[in-house]
């Protein structure tokens, strides 16, 4: 089995006219490691994508698949490299089975490898029972699904997939996490590029954070979340007015703003999720009852607000 980085990004520069679309992007993805590049539409994700795919050249830094430059081994670093782009690489007049071996073919693979190659691919991806059916009669879904199948046909030893589950169906999105594991699990280096933040929370080992064409920070979501400084908080909602310092005397908390909107709400940050009960406790006993509360665990979505200035969602494209 390979081991080590099979994904290289180093110093990735990319210019369209005056726009920068990327600005020094590095990083790496280990064999047996999902890694999310994650950001905004309009972040540089799929620049980065095509330029480590070999559709693109970057203006300066260097990019490499399985160890071999794009630059000077562009054949078999493309070889060793499986693509699932956000557009659908299918054929719709063909059959689920035909487009699988139309790929396997191109990828020079002999006619009786990928003949069992692509059924077992129809199993993993949960179409085996639409082998022989036309693509254009198959779901959004579905076609995700197949797309993802027709890009690891020949063993790539690295898988890149932009947007994977854009449209689809809760079924398929969770086959498509199952399959993108599978694939890790078997030693393959997956980049897995998502604007959702659950999705990189869910599936990834590392994240790669991107805003405006630059790394703002890569690591674990719980290595990301610390270094953001975010904290949890709880919103509670008392039957009497909780007046300016009621939470006096908790060490570690400290009072939110917070708009009122029906009844009397406060909000604190926490230091930990252990001082839930005495923020309760207190709670209940200046502002005489306790009515609801919500805690909230900080996430991705929070450390990227924190480290941009911006939701993920909100930000604006470039």
């Amino acid at each position: 089995m390979n081991s080590g980085p099979m994904i290289r990004a180093e110093d990735l520069r990319k210019r369209y006219g005056d726009r920068v679309a990327l600005d020094g992007v590095s990083f790496t993805v280990n064999a047996g490691e999902i890694v999310g590049l994650l950001g905004p539409n309009g972040a540089g994700k799929t620049t980065t994508l095509s330029i480590l795919s070999g559709v693109i050249a970057p203006d300066s830094g260097r990019a490499s698949i399985a160890k071999h430059d794009l630059a000077t081994e562009p054949r078999v670093a493309r070889r060793s490299l499986g693509l699932v782009p956000q557009s659908l690489a299918l054929y719709p007049t063909l059959t689920a089975l035909e487009n699988l071996m139309f790929w396997g073919r191109i990828q020079g693979m002999a006619s009786s490898d990928a003949l069992s190659r692509a059924r077992g691919l129809l199993e993993e991806v949960g179409l085996s029972d639409r082998a022989d059916d036309e693509v254009n009669e198959f779901s959004g879904g579905m076609m995700r699904r197949l797309n993802i199948a027709c890009g690891m046909m020949h063993f790539p030893a690295a898988i890149m997939l932009d947007e994977p589950t854009v449209g689809v169906d809760p079924q398929s999105r969770g086959r498509i996490f199952a399959v993108v594991e599978k694939a890790a699990q078997a030693g393959g280096a997956i980049l897995y590029s998502t604007h959702y933040m659950e999705e990189a929370e869910r599936l990834c080992n590392r994240i790669v954070l991107i805003d405006h064409g630059k790394i703002v920070a890569q690591g674990t979501d719980r290595e990301l979340i610390a270094l953001a400084g975010t904290e949890p908080r709880i919103e509670i909602v008392t039957k009497k007015a909780l007046p300016p310092g009621w939470s006096n005397g908790i060490i570690g908390v400290s009072e939110l703003p917070w708009e009122v909107v029906d009844g009397f709400a406060a909000a604190l940050s926490l230091h930990t999720l252990e001082q839930v009960p005495d923020v309760i406790r207190r709670a209940g006993e200046v502002g005489d009852e306790v009515v609801e509360f919500h805690v909230h665990r900080p996430n991705l979505q929070d450390a990227f607000l924190k480290l941009t200035g911006h939701a993920l969602r909100d930000a604006p494209s470039t």
